[in-house]
């Protein structure tokens, strides 16, 4: 038996060279073929690329890490409240995290920037009621994204390293609190 007719016949396509339009063609013309040649080039290179890449396994992509608008927060005027006062409550906690800045270890940080909880701590202006119930709805929303593992609203704000993921928490537990009504 002979090596050939053991392996796959595999038909690796040869690449050619493109040949030179006619002479006689206007300008146009010779960039309409050139246009078409490189479509053509262009769909086989995009089919043997996902052909190459089929086996390689990936991760859903969270398109809220993906996407990023520039925002000049301190410019924006707040959104219209929710007519809830724990959902108010942290939608103007979310507001102060993106005018005034969030941080992590720390309530309150050395330029005023604050933690999800220093938020709610200054929104809720002394209700310790109001402020309790607020990091429950926080902290009920970050296990229902991240699982029961999350001890505390603390540990999930200080176990970020940019304020992406916890504004976006706080946005969503507005959300939360305003559905059930609280």
């Amino acid at each position: 038996m002979s090596q050939t007719a053991l392996s796959p016949a595999i038909d690796h396509p040869t690449p050619t060279k493109p040949t030179a339009p006619p002479a006689d063609l206007t300008l146009e013309e010779r960039l309409t073929l050139v246009k078409a040649e490189m479509t053509a080039r262009l769909n086989e290179a995009a089919v043997a690329y996902e052909v190459n890449t089929a086996h390689i396994p990936t991760d859903p992509v969270d398109l809220a890490d993906v996407i990023t608008l520039p925002v000049t927060p301190t410019l924006q005027p707040p959104p219209a409240s929710y007519p809830t006062p724990v959902a108010a409550l942290l939608q103007r906690a979310h507001h102060r995290l993106l005018t005034g800045g969030w941080c992590s270890g720390a309530l309150v940080d050395e330029d005023g920037a604050r933690c999800m909880l220093g938020a709610i701590r200054a929104e809720a202006r002394g209700d310790r009621g109001l402020e309790a119930d607020a990091a429950s709805v926080l902290l009920d929303a970050i296990r229902r994204k991240f699982g029961d593992d999350v001890d505390s609203v603390p540990s999930f704000n200080d176990a970020h390293g940019s304020a992406r993921t916890p504004l976006r928490m706080v946005d969503q537990a507005a959300g939360l609190a305003d559905a059930r009504g609280l």
